[in-house]
């Protein structure tokens, strides 16, 4: 079989399968599971066998005209190189693992067929984005993504949560899916072609001419996909759904795609240097400003996916310093160990019945109730935090180092400014990461109190793939010496400077935390599980008042005063407020987009009610009275209408005489 029929199957199984699963599920239930683990499992195969034939050498490149267009061709064309066939396989991994999870974590829900169905679809559309040579065919799975995403952070849509975190992610993207397919007509438009080989040709000769607001239109885009500021706001949201969803979500699909995308057409944006400068700026803000959010959440499923965001800002900040293959190389490395917290998070959950870091905290031996989730999730702790030798260290020094380089003046990929933006911002976004990551490993495992809830032993379905995603969480990062042929030739070993600087700043960032949590535990009186905002026998609405008032945290129906042994509120002060809220960010959007929109809808209203149809009324009053008169005539009296009609014979014949006479 061709590397191109391998290649075309990648994305094409798990299609068939959700498909397959749509149809069956209802008829065959019992086929169900298969049709979700198979197809991906089969997929994930045939990726690794597509990424042994490249070997990072020559790109794959076939292509065939879907129809005549009149004007620029539409192919459905493959572009396989390095970064394809590495992410590709990522993909399979991370996909393989949160079917066969769900296949445990979700045994009960009566909406696991269409919940598997949506995952394999999911997988498809990133696959078909991955290897996708034409931009219009990339951007069928870019949008396909954004459904599946509606659709299954809603999955639990019987709660407020789910359907409003929903909506938010479908919105939020669409606003920058608008200007991002603006940016490729434009593209295509310059360069003739939508196929990438062409485009990236076309820059080479210097034939863009747009580049600085094409570059800005698809940066749009590639903001609400990859959760970049200002367009981040939906991804925390987003914990409403299955945590298999989110790993799916934060690993490997959706938030990675418009990462993959900017890599794959970085000349594009290399050509523009102010778009290289706002996409610098962009990173910053993203890796610092959620990292702070991530230290004040008690959500343990927020705190993790303010912390993808801030991963997704290292790897837009190595794109912005014009190194693709360091981006990459975090996004691979980052896909493993997110993946892992996320899984071992909804074991910690399962075990717990809460998400509440700070109810977890009043527990003592749930690590001894989850071991595996304990030690798993210490080991992609570490990987987040950059401590080597994990995984995560190789790659984010990667990032940093390349930061470095540009800032420092030793290449002209990138301009310098923009260097040193991503390695400062890069500086102390590595504090913060070990801080928060401490921080969660410290609330959640080392809790005192009563022991925690037993809710039996986990599926070994959900435990199997913690262990197995520890492996690279681990052991990926020594790939940093062969990856160079995969991606460009660009070395990715560490920099003496960087790491020593990123590495003890992690260090520090831990340590304080540490201290932090040990004294507030020393000083700070400890609240006992007993102590309660809101007592079991109160009335629900009354429990959710006093625990929105009080930032309580809610487990069951109980409502628990605020953990005075949070090392986050110590480390943050006064921001922890401003923090824990995202920084009002929703708040300014509801002003400044929200509450127009429905001021504007509510005057659409007022004028369609008491303008339009005031017109309309009118039209039909005349003939409404008109009516009621003839109908008065209408009196079933057969004499009365004899006498009107020789009364009328009378007026026509004086009528006539009239007007004979006249003549």
């Amino acid at each position: 079989m061709t590397t191109t029929t391998l290649a075309v199957l990648v994305p094409l199984l798990p299609f068939l399968g959700a498909a397959a699963g749509l149809l069956l599920g209802r008829t065959a239930p019992g086929y169900v599971r298969p049709l979700a683990v198979l197809p991906s499992l089969t997929s994930l195969v045939l990726a690794v066998l597509v990424a042994v034939r490249q070997g990072g050498g020559q790109a794959i490149n076939a292509a065939t005209e879907l129809t005549p267009t009149g004007s620029i061709p539409i192919e459905l064309a493959l572009h396989i190189d390095g970064f394809a066939a590495l992410v590709a396989v990522l993909v399979g991994v991370v996909a393989s693992c949160v079917q066969i999870y769900s296949t445990g974590y979700l045994r009960d829900d009566p909406r696991y067929p269409s919940y598997a169905a949506l995952v394999s679809l999911f997988t498809s559309a990133m696959l078909l984005v991955v290897y996708s040579g034409d931009l219009i065919v990339l951007l069928v799975g870019w949008e396909v993504m954004g459904i599946c995403s509606y659709f299954l952070v809603g999955h639990y849509w019987e709660t407020p949560e789910a359907r409003a975190a929903s909506i938010k992610a479908f919105l939020v993207t669409k606003l920058g899916d608008v200007p991002f397919l603006i940016g490729l007509f434009a593209l295509g438009t310059d360069a003739g072609s939508f196929r990438i080989t062409t485009v990236l040709g076309t820059v080479a000769s210097g034939g863009l001419h747009h580049p600085t607001l094409i570059a800005l239109l698809l940066l749009a885009g590639v903001a609400g996909k990859s959760a970049l500021f200002p367009l981040h706001t939906w991804l925390p949201d987003a914990m409403a759904g299955p945590t298999p969803v989110s790993a799916l979500i934060h690993a490997a699909t959706m938030v990675a795609a418009g990462i993959y995308f900017v890599a794959r057409l970085l000349p594009v944006f290399q050509a523009s240097s102010a778009a290289m400068v706002v996409l610098a700026v962009m990173a910053a803000v993203t890796m610092a400003g959620s990292a702070l959010a991530a230290l004040a959440q008690d959500d343990i499923k927020r705190v993790l996916a303010y912390s993808t965001i801030g991963q997704l800002g290292y790897m837009a900040g190595a794109l912005a310093v014009g190194d693709r293959g360091a981006a990459v190389f975090h996004l691979l490395s980052h896909g493993a160990f997110k993946a892992l917290l996320f899984l071992a998070a909804g074991v910690i959950i399962h075990a717990s019945g809460t998400n509440s870091l700070a109810v977890m905290s009043r527990m003592t031996g749930l690590r001894s109730r989850v071991p595996d989730a304990y030690w798993t999730m210490t080991m992609a702790l570490l990987a987040l935090a950059a401590i080597p030798p994990f995984s995560g260290f190789f790659s984010k020094e990667a990032v940093l180092g390349a930061a470095e380089h540009v800032a420092t003046g030793h290449t002209e990929h990138a301009p310098g400014s923009a260097g040193w933006i991503v390695l400062v911002a890069g500086l102390v976004t590595a504090v913060l990461t070990a801080a928060y990551a401490t921080r969660l490993w410290l609330l959640a495992f080392h809790g005192r109190g009563v022991a925690a809830p037993a809710h039996g032993k986990e599926p070994r379905s959900m435990t199997v793939v913690l262990w197995v995603l520890a492996v690279p969480s681990l052991a990926f990062g020594l790939a940093y010496g062969p990856l160079p042929d995969w991606f460009d030739g660009r070395d990715l070993t560490p920099v003496l400077t960087t790491s020593v600087l990123g590495t003890g700043l992690a260090l520090v960032g831990g340590i304080v935390t540490y201290g932090a949590w040990r004294h507030t535990t020393a000083l700070a009186p400890r609240v006992p599980m007993g102590a309660v905002v809101a007592h079991p026998d109160a009335e629900p609405a009354q429990v959710e008042a006093e625990a929105i008032a009080s930032h309580a945290p809610v487990f069951g129906d109980v409502a628990y005063a605020p953990d005075p042994a949070d090392p986050g509120r110590l480390l943050l002060g006064p921001l922890h407020r401003h923090a824990a809220v995202g920084f009002h960010l929703d708040a300014v959007y509801n002003v400044l987009f929200v509450r127009p929109v429905q001021a504007g809808a509510a005057l659409v209203r007022f004028l369609d009610r008491e303008v339009v149809d005031t017109y309309v009324r009118g039209a039909a009053a005349l003939p409404r009275l008109l009516g009621a008169a003839v109908r008065r005539a209408q009196t079933g009296n057969v004499q009365t209408y004899v006498s009107a009609l020789l009364a009328g014979t009378v007026v026509l014949v004086v009528a006539a005489l009239l007007v004979a006479t006249g003549a």
